[in-house]
C-alpha cells in the first residue's frame, strides 16, 4: 500500500502521503486527508492523507480552520452536493498552504461529475488506474 500511495504523490501534488495507520500513530504531525482511495492491486479503499508539517503547523489555529474547512468540502464531495462542494472549494484555495494541485483535481471532478453524475450508490471513492 505504501509503494502504491507513494506513486499517487504527484497527482495530489503533495510530497509525502501516508495511509490511516500512520496517520493514526502521528496524530502530532500536520495531516490532511486527501481522498478516498481504491488503489491498483487493492479492493477495499483507504482514506490516505497528506504529511503536511509537523506539531507547530498542526497545531496553528489557521491550519486546524483549514482542515475543518477540507473537510466540509470532502464531505458535500462525497455525499454528492457538488454546488456546495465547489463553493467550499473555492474557500479553501484561498489557504496559504501548497495545495493548488490538489484542489485543481477536485476542480476536475466536479465539473465531470456536472457533465455527467456517478452512479446513486456512489460513495465518493476513487480508483486509481495507475500505480
Amino acid at each position: 500500500l505504501a509503494s502504491r500511495l507513494e506513486g499517487q504523490s504527484k497527482t495530489y501534488g503533495v510530497n509525502i502521503i501516508i495511509g490511516p495507520n500512520t496517520q493514526a500513530q502521528a496524530t502530532e504531525f500536520a495531516a490532511l486527508e486527501l481522498d478516498l482511495i481504491q488503489v491498483k492491486g487493492k479492493t477495499v479503499p483507504v482514506r490516505i492523507f497528506a504529511l503536511l508539517g509537523g506539531p507547530e503547523l498542526a497545531q496553528d489555529s489557521a491550519y486546524q480552520s483549514h482542515v475543518e474547512l477540507h473537510g466540509r468540502m470532502l464531505e458535500a464531495y462525497r455525499a454528492a452536493r457538488f454546488d456546495e462542494a465547489g463553493k467550499l472549494l473555492a474557500e479553501c484555495r484561498r489557504s496559504k498552504l501548497p495545495l493548488e494541485t490538489l484542489y485543481d483535481l477536485y476542480s476536475e471532478r466536479l465539473d465531470a461529475f456536472e457533465a455527467q453524475p456517478p452512479p446513486a450508490d456512489w460513495d465518493g471513492t476513487f480508483t486509481a488506474t495507475s500505480k
